[in-house]
């Protein structure tokens, strides 16, 4: 928000003193973050840095190793630049033991050949300062009043980076912790090209801090997240050096650079304050929304998901949770307890088929499908479990699934409690069996299990596993009766927890330095060497057959993943553990 050198010599009172700049034109585009008058040599111990030193001279030192010491110490606190107006201490210009000081140090040192009066140069400086001050305060104040709207209406995370695209005017991608892009904003950029290489090009990026910006990349990065667990980055592309306050302009006069504002001190670009605040605006916003959950059902209904969500997520005591559903006429404590989910095989409404038919409820007029499909499927598994004379919560516990918590007088009447809410669901819903009894195709509903429990505080575990099963068994084309844990394989398992941040962190973990090497040197690629040592069973030779190398130059590979990833490759325990994370590196990076 500071100036340039370059835009105060452009400045008309400065433009009156003829000034001319005798060294230091690399430093033109410093920012000026104050004009100081000084006329004494040791003003340097004043300083602070981004001063812009306005003198006659007059105090000057008059040998030449004193006045190569106060170019110093000028540059050494980091100043922005010195303006000398000729006519007091030196007559024809600034000597040239000055002006090769200033050249070494990189100092812009500027000639006014008139005389200026310095306070119109100052007055005209620190307008410009506080009317960019003011006009980032406005632009502060439209970020803050943007995004608590977005929060207050709850808004996809879309929209949410559109937004923040449209206020910086910055390409903007919010990503999971396995670098996979799940929303973007170019910011009229070509989407393509920005998000081209992704994976590889995001591992490069790594600033220091919760948010910081990593001037090798261009990135302000900052990580999102809510209760103390990350799932996400959220990175903005600052271009440097342009105005992108909203309808902001470019500050800098025709024909400057766009080698960006600079640190006062370091003189390192460093994007605006407000492009900070924005991003982590933005970021809580997104953790925010990710937290909200919002549902246009009955009152009861609203109740047991609550319950449901207390349950799954331990937002409430177990005890109050049994208050509660006791007060609904259900009795949670001192029950055996199984979490069941049902779910449709396909994502969209489109793969199973027409939603049905909501009969001209009024309630569902203006729902989107989706939320008209899933209401559909929760009142159709709560008349299953009427029918079917069994007791327990039931909401939607996502946008694609529908839990239910049954409560059972005694673990030996599982497996039937089980058969017949199975039975009554597939009466119900004739579309979840298969089209033709011949037919290989599994029918659309998909009802999972898991593992019963026997208190109420680990519910919360039966109806996540019951969850994650319904979840693989998506994929799975046997048409089931009811899918339990034992039906899922370790691959499944792995793609089914794909999203979970906790295995993200653990791929990070085991693979990321490899992973990182890989994206530097993109024509070795070791972890397909990596792969197929393990895929082989650890048998070297197979391996390197495998991966089409001979056995020296495999060994060679080996040892310098060995080195890279900091692990003993003959540890079957340590090959083990990598085993396990390229399998789920692989269900992470598969839709």
């Amino acid at each position: 928000m500071f100036p340039t050198v370059r835009q105060v010599l452009a400045l008309d009172p400065v433009r009156r003193g003829a000034p001319r700049l005798v060294a230091g034109e690399a430093g033109l585009d410093r920012p000026v973050r104050w004009v100081h008058v000084a006329e004494v040599p040791d003003i340097a111990t004043l300083l602070g840095g981004g001063e812009l030193v306005l003198t006659t001279g007059i105090g000057l030192p008059a040998d030449d190793a004193g006045l190569r010491a106060f170019i110093a110490d000028l540059a050494g606190v980091g100043v922005s630049g010195l303006v000398v107006e000729l006519g007091r201490r030196y007559l024809t210009g600034v000597p040239k033991v000055m002006a090769a000081a200033a050249g070494r140090h990189g100092l812009p040192l500027v000639e006014l050949r008139r005389a200026t009066p310095f306070v119109r140069i100052t007055e005209a400086v620190h307008a410009l300062i506080v009317d960019a001050q003011l006009t980032e305060l406005r632009a502060t104040e439209e970020i803050h009043q943007r995004f608590t709207e977005l929060s207050v209406e709850g808004a996809e995370p879309d929209e949410v980076i559109r937004q923040a695209a449209e206020l910086s005017g910055c390409p903007v991608v919010l990503e999971n912790l396995s670098r996979q892009v799940l929303a973007y904003d170019p910011a009229r950029e070509n989407a393509a090209l920005l998000l081209d290489g992704w994976e590889q090009h995001s591992r490069r990026i790594r600033p220091a801090g919760r948010t910081a910006y990593d001037p090798d990349s261009g990135w302000l990065v900052t990580m999102v997240g809510a209760r103390g667990e990350d799932w996400g980055r959220l990175l903005l592309r600052w271009p440097g050096g342009v105005d992108l306050s909203p309808g902001g302009a470019d500050p800098r006069g025709p024909g400057d650079d766009e080698s960006g504002k600079a640190d006062a001190v370091s003189g390192l670009a460093v994007p605006p304050t407000r492009l900070t605040i924005l991003v982590e605006r933005a970021a809580s916003t997104l953790a925010l929304g990710r937290l909200i959950r919002r549902d246009a059902e009955g009152w009861e209904r609203q109740i047991h998901r609550t319950l449901l969500t207390a349950l799954l997520d331990r937002t409430r005591p177990v005890d109050e949770v049994a208050l509660r559903a006791r007060a609904l006429g259900l009795t949670l404590d001192r029950r055996h307890l199984v979490g069941v989910v049902v779910r449709h095989r396909g994502e969209d409404p489109a793969d199973n088929g027409p939603a049905a038919d909501p009969g001209g409820d009024p309630g569902l007029a203006g729902v989107e499908p989706g939320a008209a499909r899933l209401r559909d499927l929760a009142e159709t598994v709560g008349q299953a479990l009427r029918e079917a004379k069994l007791t327990g919560l039931t909401s939607a516990v996502d946008d694609q699934a529908v839990g239910v918590l049954l409560a059972l007088a005694d673990a030996a009447g599982e497996e039937r409690a089980l058969t017949a809410f199975a039975a009554a669901l597939r009466r119900t819903r004739p579309d979840s069996r298969p089209p033709d009894p011949a037919s290989r195709r599994p029918g659309n509903l998909i009802i999972a299990a898991g593992s019963g429990v026997s208190s109420l505080r680990e519910a919360g575990r039966s109806l996540i596993e019951a969850r994650q099963v319904a979840e693989a068994a998506r994929r799975d084309r046997r048409d089931l009766p009811i899918f339990r844990l034992p039906h899922v394989g370790l691959a499944g398992l792995l793609h089914l927890l794909r999203d979970e941040p906790r295995l993200q962190t653990f791929v990070e973990r085991e693979l990321g330095a490899l992973l990182a090497y890989d994206a530097r040197h993109p024509r070795e690629q070791l972890l397909g060497t990596l792969r197929a040592y393990l895929e082989q069973g650890r048998n070297k030779s197979a391996a390197a057959s495998a991966a089409h190398l001979s056995r020296p130059a495999f060994y060679e590979r080996l040892a310098r993943i060995g080195r890279i990833l900091d692990v003993d490759l003959d540890s079957v325990d340590a090959c083990l553990s990598l085993h396990v994370a390229l399998l789920a590196l692989d269900a992470i990076r598969t839709p």
